[in-house]
């Protein structure tokens, strides 16, 4: 038997700049000790399953052509159809699209959903294009990846600068190719497209469920909680809502215009309105302006990041003075700086399991568009409660089996499922 070198990294990716792939890695090469004998299948997970990268022409309204970079990865579909979001951003890159379909995959491994994992996503500043030119950019990428997505190959939903309406003309498009209307094949849609009740809210709804069940791991009292929250969308929003409504105190909001601060606790009701009208949480006349390096710094029982990736990293989460931090965005926290909050005794949620409510709804849209029969919003609530529930009990008994964080624990049972699917699958041909 030869002694071949594996190589881990594909050859169109930088070895000096990973980007957030490189993330993933580290995060892979912490959990193979505990694979035992499905160690031997762990380069799986360190290649996607597929990357397709396509040219995303459009006529602009002025008359003229315009080319967007695209993407979508399948990072592994072993235990089912790919599952992921599409982002529209400026800053997208391979190494990140990579990166969040191979979270995608542990997420839905960590939730037990019977998905693989994939993501997608257009090189764009969306808010320099029109409502028209927007709508011929999504149906063109959609048609260029038409060949590798499908109801039962891969099903796209929202993510960073997309929404219901995108995901309808994503719908649209590829059931127009089809010849047949093929509701299953983007989730995140409007209702009246079979669209699911609670799917807007489940990603908050998820962060908060989790929030609560490690409260109980660190004996706090969430009614009597103080609360900060980074990025205030829909997944930030909705988290602190929840947090209000029980009695908790969100002292501090930031996102992109600024951060707002009121030790008493900010009217989370009046603040989403203010965000509504004024579009950003500056301004608001119920809290003071705070710098937005010192919010880090605030003392707080949960410390909610729900932004992008990256934001607690190696220079400030010495800084951070929360109890608990649960992650709403993806990849919030860098490995350096898991490192650091685990040893000031930072509790942390990883986003793997905090922020997989979206795709557990993504999960009961699909089912429901494929037996055409519609589910109550409670309904649906209570069955996310009870898998969200059900997937942190799993998760937190596997740390304290092996005196791991929850992040380690998340991989170790998500990663298990993957690999014991692959082994099981065998390789064809």
């Amino acid at each position: 038997m030869s002694d071949r070198p594996t190589h881990a990294l594909p050859s169109y990716l930088d070895a000096e700049h990973l980007g957030p792939w490189g993330i993933y890695l580290q995060q892979v090469d912490r959990v193979t000790p505990y694979l035992g004998p499905l160690a031997r299948w762990v380069e799986t997970l360190k290649r996607p399953k597929r990357a397709l990268i396509v040219d995303v022409p459009i006529e602009l309204d002025n008359g003229s052509v315009a080319h967007f970079e695209g993407y979508r990865v399948q990072h592994n579909t072993s235990r089912g159809p790919g599952k992921g979001g599409v982002r529209f951003h400026q800053d997208v890159t391979l190494s990140e699209v990579m990166a969040l379909a191979a979270w995608m995959s542990v997420k839905n491994a960590a939730v037990n959903l019977p998905y693989g994992g994939a993501k997608g996503g257009i090189r764009v500043d969306p808010r320099q294009l029109s409502q028209s030119e927007l709508e011929r950019m999504t149906r063109r990428y959609t048609s260029e990846i038409g060949v590798i997505i499908g109801p039962s190959k891969d099903i796209p939903a929202p993510d960073v600068n997309t929404n219901a309406q995108t995901m309808a003309w994503m719908m649209d498009t590829y059931s127009m190719n089809e010849g047949s209307t093929a509701t299953g094949v983007v989730t995140g849609k409007p209702i009246s497209l079979g669209g699911s009740l609670g799917r807007v809210e489940a990603t908050g709804r998820g962060v908060f469920v989790t929030a609560c069940e490690a409260a109980r791991d660190c004996n706090i009292d969430v009614s009597q909680a103080r609360i900060t929250v980074q990025g205030f969308g829909n997944v930030g929003g909705t988290a602190a809502r929840l947090f209000h409504e029980t009695g908790a105190k969100v002292i501090a909001v930031q996102d992109h215009t600024g951060t707002v601060y009121n030790p008493a606790g900010l009217d989370v009701h009046k603040l989403l309105s203010h965000v509504s009208q004024k579009g950003g949480a500056s301004g608001f006349s119920g809290g003071e302006a705070l710098d937005n390096a010192q919010f880090w710094e605030l003392e707080t029982d949960f410390l909610i990041p729900a932004a992008l990736e990256g934001q607690i990293n190696q220079s400030n989460a010495h800084k951070v003075r929360a109890k608990v931090v649960v992650e709403g965005a993806n990849g919030p926290t860098t490995p350096e700086a898991d490192d650091i909050l685990r040893e000031n005794g930072v509790f942390v949620v990883p986003d793997v399991l905090a922020n997989a409510g979206g795709v557990t709804v993504s999960y009961f849209e699909w089912v429901q568009d494929f037996s055409s029969f519609f589910w109550s919003e409670e309904e649906i609530n209570h069955r996310l409660e009870r898998l969200m529930r059900e997937a942190y009990a799993a998760v937190s008994q596997m740390a304290k089996e092996h005196k791991v964080t929850l992040r380690t624990a998340a991989f170790i049972v998500a990663c298990t499922r993957i690999l014991q699917a692959r082994q099981v699958r065998g390789l064809y041909p």
